[in-house]
């Protein structure tokens, strides 16, 4: 499997390579680095000061080279009536896209001792396998170990791990 990564936006190198590698861990797939998109035009909700997810899914699926693609943005995103959304991918779609906006949170609310950076790589590479597996077909686990389990907050995010549980694996791998 190839997956594209679509950068939306300014994002910092690091970013990249975290998606990059979770994706590569998880997957045993090949990932390109997309050339850096600008935001889609009609994407941004000045009522909520907030992006459309659908328009970077669009976006990432439009332009994205690979089976799988995934838009990723610093801008904040909203779907419907949610207040936010980590990251958004219509089930097996090949599109999707995650921010990093409110992944970049410094307290993983006393999880750990370790760096904020090292926090936010995780949370990173968390939502990429867990966006790219909703593309693969996987729904939500209701594994809370599972990274495929469902994490409206970064605590959340935080307290899962990084890899498929064990039913979703065989699902996918």
């Amino acid at each position: 499997m190839h997956v594209d990564i679509v950068p939306v936006g300014d994002l910092p190198a690091v970013v990249k390579r975290e998606a990059s590698s979770g994706l590569r861990s998880v997957y045993d797939c090949e990932v390109t680095i997309h050339e850096s998109q600008p935001v889609p035009d009609g994407a941004y909700d000045a009522g909520r000061e907030q992006y459309r997810a659908e328009e970077f899914i669009e976006l990432a699926g439009r332009v994205g080279s690979g089976e799988k693609n995934i838009a990723i943005t610093a801008h904040d995103l909203y779907y419907r009536r949610r207040n936010y959304v980590f990251g958004l991918a219509y089930l097996s779609g090949n599109g999707s896209v995650i921010s990093t906006y409110r992944l970049q949170t410094s307290s993983d609310g006393g999880f750990s001792e370790r760096s904020a950076s090292d926090i936010f790589a995780d949370r990173v590479r968390k939502e990429v396998v867990h966006e790219i597996g909703h593309t693969l077909g996987l729904e939500h686990c209701d594994n809370s170990r599972c990274v495929m389990n469902f994490s409206p907050t970064v605590r959340e995010v935080d307290v899962k791990e990084e890899n498929l549980c064990g039913s979703c694996q065989r699902l996918v791998l």
